[in-house]
């Protein structure tokens, strides 16, 4: 299986050149639930820490508030959520409506940005 990566100091230029100001986010409540990546995902973590373990029984991954994650298509794991979540995602390759829902919600975003 594929790892997870994490990058714990991103860089404004490169979250700027991600259009990360863009990405809808999610929020989630201290729990723990199984989840099956059918994209690859990238988020910015805005809040709170989780921990993530994989099925196959590989080492678990941790990430933080500051944190810029990908999680690869395909992973399978079960979330630890120890303090409230609240991320920024985007999906990449992988289930074609879900990325495409996450395409037009981050061009709505972008638009309305420009009206403000």
């Amino acid at each position: 299986m594929k790892e997870i990566t994490v990058d714990s100091n991103p860089s404004a230029a490169l979250l700027k050149e991600m259009g990360a100001d863009y990405w809808p986010t999610w929020e989630k409540e201290v729990s723990e639930f199984p989840w099956e990546f059918v994209t690859t995902e990238t988020a910015l973590i805005l809040e709170g820490e989780c921990e993530i373990t994989p099925t196959d029984g590989g080492a678990s991954t941790t990430f933080k508030a500051g944190d810029l994650v990908v999680f690869p298509l395909g992973y399978k794991g079960t979330w630890v959520v120890k303090k409230a979540l609240k991320k920024q995602f985007k999906h990449g390759d992988g289930n074609f409506v879900k990325c495409t829902f996450n395409r037009l919600k981050r061009l709505s975003n972008y638009a309305k940005s420009m009206m403000k």
